[in-house]
C-alpha cells in the first residue's frame, strides 16, 4: 500500500496554539483601603510606643536621679548630705512655687559635712562637644572659687579619643586637686606651674577645653547668685539623712 493510502482516512490534529484561557480578574484596592490600613498600622505603633514609654520613662528617671546623687558626693568629697536649691526670680530656693515644673527651673546642690558646715556646691551643666552635648557635674568651694571635682555624667564623644574625658583618669584627678578659676587649659606638659592651669588630652583637645569651658561658664553663671547669700537649710530629721 502506497504512502498515500496509508495516510488516507487519517485525521490531522491541529498543533497550534490552544485558545487562550482567560485570566481571573484582579481584585481593586482603593486609595481608601490603603490610607485606613496604613492610619491603623501607625496608630497602633503609636500606642505601643507610648506605652512603652509610660512604662519605661519612670525606671530611667529614677536611675538618672539615682546616679545624679551619688555624682554629687562624688564631685564634694567629704559631704555627709546636700540640700538641693532651685534658681527661682533670680534666687535660691528650697522650694518650688505652688503647681511648678520642677524641671523647669535650675538648681544647685549645696553640700554639709556631718558637723553641718558647708562644704561646696556642686553644679549639672552641658555644653556642645566635638560630637554632642558633654554633660557633666562639677563641685566647688564658692567662697574661694576653688574646685573640688569633676564628673562627666554623659558624653556621645569618639571612642579612643573625646571619651578620655571621663576614662582618662590623669586628666580627672587634676579637678579634685583643688585647682583655681577660671580654668586655663594648657597643652600637656606646656604649662607654666600656675594654680588654675588644666592639661588638655592629647588628640582631644576639643572636648577636654569643652570640660573646662563648661565649668568656667557655670562659674560665671552661679558665683554672683551664690555670693547673694544661701538660705538657710531646716534642720534634718535622722530620716532624710538615710535617705541620702
Amino acid at each position: 500500500m502506497s504512502e498515500e493510502g496509508m495516510n488516507e482516512g487519517l485525521e490531522v490534529q491541529d498543533s497550534g496554539t490552544p485558545p487562550e484561557q482567560e485570566s481571573p480578574a484582579k481584585a481593586e484596592v482603593s486609595t481608601f483601603q490603603l490610607v485606613a490600613t496604613l492610619a491603623v498600622a501607625g496608630a497602633l505603633a503609636g500606642l505601643l510606643i507610648v506605652l512603652v514609654n509610660q512604662h519605661t520613662k519612670p525606671i530611667i528617671d529614677k536611675y538618672k536621679a539615682e546616679q545624679l546623687r551619688k555624682a554629687v558626693y562624688e564631685v564634694l568629697p567629704g559631704a555627709e548630705h546636700y540640700d538641693t536649691y532651685y534658681l527661682v526670680d533670680g534666687s535660691l530656693s528650697l522650694s518650688l512655687p505652688e503647681g511648678a515644673k520642677e524641671s523647669d527651673f535650675k538648681r544647685v546642690y549645696v553640700g554639709y559635712t556631718a558637723a553641718g558646715q558647708r562644704l561646696g556646691v556642686a553644679v549639672s551643666r552641658g555644653e556642645s562637644g566635638f560630637q554632642d552635648v558633654v554633660q557633666i557635674i562639677f563641685g566647688f568651694d564658692h567662697v574661694t572659687g576653688k574646685l573640688t571635682g569633676m564628673k562627666v555624667l554623659d558624653s556621645k564623644e569618639t571612642p579612643g579619643l573625646g571619651d578620655k574625658i571621663y576614662k582618662d583618669k590623669a586628666f580627672v584627678d587634676q579637678f579634685f586637686a583643688g585647682p583655681e578659676t577660671p580654668l586655663v587649659p594648657v597643652k600637656s606638659g606646656a604649662g607654666k606651674g600656675l594654680p588654675n592651669e588644666i592639661d588638655t588630652i592629647t588628640g582631644a583637645t576639643i572636648s577636654s577645653k569643652t570640660v573646662i569651658g563648661i565649668i568656667n561658664h557655670g562659674l560665671e553663671e552661679w558665683k554672683p547668685i551664690l555670693d547673694q547669700g544661701i538660705p538657710q537649710a531646716p534642720a534634718r530629721s535622722v530620716d532624710e539623712e538615710a535617705q541620702q
